[in-house]
Parts: structure tokens; C-alpha cells; sequence
């Protein structure tokens, strides 16, 4: 396999971005894909990856989406894009539009937004407009503005969005082959989707053998896809007031769910939820065992992961890659809310005594 990854502008056959276009670029994907050493000889699986999708630009996966449907804005002559956004979107438009010289106008959920992803928003000069209600009134906010013609969405209902997560894909099989399972969070459930049309068309171009089998993970209060998946159903009933702690993906009724319910069926996979205490163990573990800080949407892969061990669903021999959305800082309410052990010395003597009473002991607490 190649050492280098895809990269957008070179693969227009698989990016059907028209060749004119003056694509809206912050040098985003390539992020790492770190080898989970520590976990692997926790719980006895023998090959676990995380693709880190918090060193994207503006700290999330949104940004391989964002760079294709922000250069068809700009081509398309459009002057102000919009989105509703749990946080991470909004980010991400806020700082394509600005480096393409767009208009970002962002709907959001008011109180429901992690600090830090507003602070983004509000660096990049996006407009903000706060509504009552949850992601889904803001949503409607949105199309209602497409409609009236003010502006152009932005959100995971525009194909352009898709064309550029799937590119995640791309870079996993690039660099360790089609592994067993790819793990990821779903809230709009737009990038579950978008991985499965990256490893189909891969397939298709007999770039792969064989498709891996993905596992859909939603926080459990706010699950809409898992009770369809358990029930074998071919509707959604959404959630009226979604809560957990992962505000990313926050969300009562994803606008791609058809397509993430067809695609973790076609791959013979599962859809599984996860409370927000296993989330917060999660996040703890990824960040005192590996060194990896995620925010707690991105730490549902590893919930999710812990849970299909228990359940032997996933086996001691699968090569499992964990989608990790998001970058620690995107929350770091919740960050610094964890449990750690501290001191206070009232000198350098005593903070000596300290520190010697401490080697050779662990940071890592469940």
C-alpha cells in the first residue's frame, strides 16, 4: 500500500469536484492513525487503531466535508452558506467560509452547545443566531432559509458534505489494508454514510477485496437509529428531547438516517448505544492509556468497542479502527471535570516529599 494519503484535489474521479473550481483548502485529512497498544493488551484484541480526526484544522472530522461543500458554494456563487450545528459544523463552516471568503451564518441550539466550539465560530467571524429547542428546530431554521433563498446549507443533508467525509476511508485502507470493523459515533449520521460510499466505491474500483463491517454507536439518550436497527424497523421515531453529555452528538432525529441504517445492514454490522457514564470512562481511558483527548462523542467508539467485546461480537483476531470525531478541547468543560489527584506543597521541600512518594505510580484511574 501507498504511505501517503489520499488527497482531495488529486482524486476528482472519486471527488467529482468540477475542474475549474478553486478548492477552499486548510491542507485537512492526513490525520493520524494511532496503533491502541495499551488497550490492545487490555482487553485482548490484537489489532486496534484510532483514526485521530480531532488534528484535522478546526479539531473535528467536519473538515473533509467542509472543504468540498464550501468550494462548491463558492463556485456555485453563493455568498452566504448556513448551518444548524451541535457545535462542531459550525466550527468548521465558520473557518472554511472565512479562508473562501463566504458569509457563515450559524443557527444553534440555544445552551446546547459545548464552549469551545463557540468560541471557534466567534474567532472566524461567523454570524450566530440562537434559537429555542434542539438541533432539529434549528435545522428547520435553516432549510426554511434555503428555501426563502437567503442562503446555501451547509449541513449533512448537502451530498457535497458526504463527498468529502468519505475520504477517511480512503486513508485507513491506505495505510493498513480494509480492516475488520470501523467503529463510529452517529449523531446527523452523516458520517457513518459517508465511509460506507468511500469503501463501496473503493470496492468498485477493485481498489479492495472486501468491505470491513461497521459499528454505529449513539449515546443512549438520544438513540433513534439503535431502537430501528434493534426492532428491524424501516422508520424512525425520533427522539423528542435528546440529552447526554456527548452535545456533539446530541441529536433526536438525524436527517441520514435511511442511509446509516442501510449501510451497517449491508455490512453485516450493528447499531449499539452507550450511557453517559460509559462515555465519560471512555474518554478517561483514551486519554490516561494512549494519550489521546477526544471529546465524549468521540469516545462513544470506544464504549461501543468494550461492549462488542463483552458481547464477543467482536473477536481476539478483528483489526478494529476507531473513528475518533472530535478534539478534547472542543469541550473543555467536561475535559476538566475529570477526577485527578493533586497536592499542595508549601514549598519546595514538601512538593519534593511529593513527588517522591509518587514514582513509579500510575495517572490512570477509571
Amino acid at each position: 500500500m501507498r504511505k501517503h494519503p489520499f488527497r482531495l484535489w488529486r482524486y476528482r474521479v472519486l471527488i467529482p469536484v468540477p475542474r475549474d473550481a478553486e478548492i477552499i483548502s486548510l491542507n485537512e485529512g492526513g490525520t493520524p492513525l494511532i496503533r491502541l497498544k495499551r488497550i490492545e493488551k487490555l482487553v485482548g484484541v490484537k489489532s486496534i487503531y484510532a483514526k485521530f480526526e480531532g488534528a484535522n484544522p478546526t479539531g473535528s472530522f467536519k473538515d473533509r466535508g467542509m472543504t468540498v461543500a464550501v468550494t462548491m458554494a463558492k463556485y456555485l456563487g453563493f455568498r452566504n452558506v448556513i448551518c444548524a450545528s451541535t457545535g462542531n459544523t459550525a466550527s468548521s463552516m465558520a473557518a472554511y467560509a472565512a479562508r473562501g471568503g463566504l458569509h457563515a451564518i450559524i443557527v444553534l441550539p440555544e445552551g446546547k452547545v459545548a464552549r469551545g466550539k463557540i468560541a471557534q465560530s466567534i474567532l472566524h467571524g461567523a454570524t450566530i443566531i440562537y434559537v429555542k429547542g434542539g438541533f432539529d428546530s434549528a435545522l428547520k431554521t435553516v432549510l426554511a432559509a434555503y428555501e426563502a433563498g437567503l442562503a446555501y446549507p451547509l449541513n449533512s443533508i448537502n451530498p457535497w458534505r458526504i463527498e468529502g467525509q468519505k475520504t477517511v476511508a480512503y486513508e485507513i485502507v491506505d495505510e493498513i489494508g480494509v480492516p475488520d470493523w470501523i467503529i463510529v459515533p452517529v449523531g446527523n449520521a452523516g458520517n457513518i454514510t459517508a465511509i460506507w460510499k468511500g469503501l463501496k466505491e473503493l470496492r468498485k474500483f477493485d481498489l479492495i477485496d472486501r468491505l470491513p463491517r461497521l459499528a454505529g454507536v449513539q449515546a443512549s439518550g438520544a438513540s433513534p437509529l439503535v431502537e430501528a436497527f434493534r426492532e428491524n424497523k424501516e422508520e424512525l421515531k425520533p427522539v423528542e428531547n435528546p440529552e447526554t453529555i456527548a452535545s456533539a452528538i446530541r441529536i433526536g432525529n438525524p436527517v441520514n438516517w435511511r442511509r446509516a441504517l442501510r449501510a451497517v445492514r449491508e455490512s453485516n454490522g450493528v447499531l449499539l448505544s452507550v450511557s453517559d457514564e460509559e462515555i465519560l470512562a471512555a474518554q478517561r481511558k483514551l486519554a490516561r492509556l494512549e494519550g489521546i483527548g477526544v471529546e465524549p462523542a468521540s469516545a462513544v467508539t470506544l464504549a461501543g468497542f468494550l461492549r462488542l467485546v463483552e458481547e464477543k461480537i467482536i473477536e481476539r483476531d478483528d483489526k478494529v479502527v476507531f473513528i475518533l470525531t472530535g478534539h478534547a478541547l472542543k469541550d473543555p468543560d467536561i475535559a476538566s471535570s475529570h477526577n485527578i489527584r493533586s497536592f499542595s506543597a508549601n514549598n519546595r521541600i514538601d512538593a519534593l516529599k511529593i513527588i517522591a512518594s509518587l514514582e513509579g505510580t500510575s495517572t490512570f484511574t477509571n
